[in-house]
Order: structure tokens, then sequence, then C-alpha cells
């Protein structure tokens, strides 16, 4: 039926119809050999568990190595993501001979990439450099005065932007030009912005930005391993290799590993304490009574042939439970979300960086939603909204220059000095 049509509409490009039918192979691949999609049916599902566990290896030797390294280090870890994510999007809609009309389009992308970098980063940042250059009077000025402007700064090189993309529009390039501006900023928007909500986590404690990390790479790993050996019912039409054996196991695994690896986890300073500047030394603090053990009392339905009648819980292990039951139900719907993407775009994979898994962003898609969830549960229910001391401090470093803060120290003094008097 196929070649018919083919050969009944002689106007149409053959290379298009190749390319078109090209892409619809690459899709639908693993369906026409195998017959099935799913995992247990599939006849070389050993060979690429073998790869993919070899990579899946490699990339938790070296999270753990970038987290060991610290702060600032995992900061710099999620930003080359980002770089990468960015690329391999900004490629999906990337035409050669439009682009070779328009030099500077590529360029101009990426300005707008780094405008919002610079933006997002300047305001999780700014306090935090400004306490690392305390030390320094001139540089402590410089920082200060940068962080005063920073909206200003930004809106400038946005406007660039804009003006840079009006004054290179072409005839008969206009569609093309107007797709690639909107298609950047949806990129900023869904992917960036989000996962961004990282660098803020990671600042409030290297826990909030390890377990939910953690969680969902337990989810995937476990949903793949129960889909591998079980998986008998497929889930949903989007992703036909995810089975409803698979969901359910890695959800229970989920749950489970949270409440297990919050304990584990929140007995490290290293990891709970926040830090307040970019210095990359090893943190140590009074412990938040999230992190300090209580004793817990097992309900009375636990049967009496049980060894333990009490056991020892941090307050922050209720909480994981909630990280992890966002991260088994609702995170891999990010997941489901990416493979409609690439169903609409008729590819497999968003890039072919990492053997066995594709490319950065099909690994990224669900810490997205986990990033922007494990942030707004953090400041919502865990972190304090009052007026603190350090915040007051903050903001005084922040916006008062050297003269200023001088006068107001003095001022204050004055001030308790009356009262004691």
């Amino acid at each position: 039926m196929e070649e018919e049509n083919v050969t009944s509409s002689p106007s149409t490009p053959v290379h298009r119809l190749r390319h078109r039918r090209r892409s619809n192979e690459v899709v639908m691949d693993g369906d026409r050999v195998n017959a099935s999609p799913l995992l247990v049916n599939d006849r070389n599902k050993y060979k690429s568990f073998m790869v993919r566990t070899y990579s899946t290896l490699w990339m938790i030797g070296g999270f753990v190595l970038v987290v060991y390294m610290g702060h600032l280090y995992i900061t710099a870890m999620v930003v080359v993501i980002q770089i990468f994510m960015a690329k391999e999007l900004f490629n999906l809609l990337r035409k050669a001979p439009e682009d070779k009309c328009l030099p500077w389009i590529k360029q101009l992308n990426w300005h707008f990439f780094f405008t919002a970098m610079l933006f997002v980063y300047g305001r999780i940042l700014s306090q935090r450099l400004a306490n690392t250059m305390t030390a320094d009077q001139f540089f402590y000025r410089l920082v200060t005065g940068l962080i005063k402007y920073h909206m200003a700064i930004c809106y400038l090189l946005y406007i660039i932007g804009f003006m840079w993309f009006i004054l290179t529009l072409k005839k008969k390039m206009y569609k093309y030009q107007f797709g690639q501006y909107a298609w950047t900023h949806m990129i900023l928007i869904v992917v960036f912005t989000q996962s961004s909500f990282t660098v803020a986590n990671i600042f409030e404690g290297i826990f909030w930005f390890l377990l939910p990390a953690s969680l969902i790479i337990i989810n995937d790993i476990f949903a793949y391993i129960f889909g591998f050996f079980f998986g008998r019912t497929p889930l949903i039409k989007l992703s036909p290799k995810k089975t409803w054996e698979g969901f359910i196991g890695a959800s229970v695994t989920t749950i489970i590993s949270a409440f297990v690896l919050a304990n584990i986890l929140g007995r490290y300073p290293w990891l709970t304490c926040p830090r307040q500047d970019l210095s990359t030394g090893w943190l140590q603090c009074d412990a938040d009574p999230l992190f300090k053990p209580e004793p817990f009392a097992l309900p009375a339905w636990i049967p009496e042939w049980f060894p333990w009648k009490e056991m020892t819980v941090l307050p922050v292990q209720w909480h994981a439970l909630c990280l992890g039951l966002f991260a088994s139900i609702i995170a891999p719907f990010g997941g489901f979300f990416a493979s409609g993407f690439k169903r609409a775009f008729k590819i497999k994979d968003f890039g072919d960086s990492i053997p066995g898994h594709g490319g950065i962003t099909d690994r990224m898609d669900c810490q997205m939603v986990m990033a922007v969830f494990a942030y707004i549960y953090l400041q919502s229910f865990i972190v304090s909204q009052s007026v603190s001391v350090d915040k007051i401090l903050d903001q005084i470093l922040t916006n008062l220059t050297f003269e200023e803060q001088q006068a107001l120290f003095v001022k204050l003094g004055q001030m308790l000095k009356d009262k004691l008097s």
C-alpha cells in the first residue's frame, strides 16, 4: 500500500518520502523485529542489559565522585548537564539548508541560554558570592555592585538578543526563524528553569539534592529490572516498553529506599549542613532537629515474634517518604512526556552520548520534575520562613555600601548603649 502511494504521487520528492520512512523505521524498529515492544520478549535484551549496566555503573561512579568533591563541583556538573541538554534540544529543529543562510542563528540561541543562566544563577548564588568575597574589600564592592544591578544587566543582555533577532530576519526565512526563537524560549522555560531548582537545593544542603536525585535513579533502575524479568502488562502507549509490573515494583522499592537512604545520608554533617558561600571546604554545623535521632515505638499490630519493639529514626525520614512517593508515582510522567515528545519528532532518543541510555536529556526528564517538587517541598514544609538574624545580615551585606554598613553599626551600637543605660 505504501509503494502505491509513492508511485501515484510523482510530484512528491522521492528523497523526502525516503527520509520520512527512515525516521519511522527508527521508532518502530523494535516493534517490527520482535513483534512485541516488551523487554521480556526482546531477543537482544541481555546484550542491551550489559551495555546499559556498564554505562550506569560509570555514571553512578562519576556522580558519587562529584558529590564527594562538594557543592561547587555539583553545581558545575548541573551546568554541564544543562548545556548538553540544550545542545540536544536545539539540534532537534535544526535544518542545515536554513542554517547556512542564517550563520548567526546558533550563536543567538546560545546568547539567550547564557543570559538565562546568568539571571537564574545570579539570583540563587549572589549572596553566597558576596559572602565569599568579604575578605577582599575591592572585590566585595565589585561583587555587591554587580548584584545590585544584576537584573538590569540581564535585561540589557536579553534586549540585545531580541534586537539581534529582529535585525537578522530574512525574507522567506521568517517562519523558520520565529520557530527557532519560540523553541529556544520553550527550552529555557521547560528545561533550564526547572533543572535550575537543583542548584538551589544543593546549597540548602547536599542531602536535598542527593536524596531526590538518588530516588529517581533507583526508580529508573528497578523499573527496568522488574520490567526486564517480569514485565507482561503494558503501562502506557507513549512508552511501549513500560509495564505495570515494572512501575509497581519500582514504586515499592523507591519508597522503601527513601526511608532507609534518608537515615543513612542524614547522619553526615557534610551532606546536611547548608553552605552560605562558594568555598569548597568540608562543613561542620550543629545538627538540625530534622537530623537528630528520635525513638519511635512500633505499632501494636506488629507480630509479637518481631525482635524489635522500638526503633530509632530521623524525623527527616518521614519527609523522605513523601519524596519517595512523588519519585515513584508522579516523576515518571516526566519520562512519559519525553516519550511523547520523541514520538512527535519521530526519534528514538534525544542523543547517543550515553551507550544504552541515549542522550543526556533521556536520563534527565524525570530529574527535572523531581527537582522542582523537592525545592517546593523544602521551602514550603521544612525551611523556616520567619525572619532571622542571618537573613537580615544577608540583606545588609548585599544592599548597603561599606560606608552605610559602618553607619548602621555605629547607630545600632548607640541604640544598644541607650537601652542598657
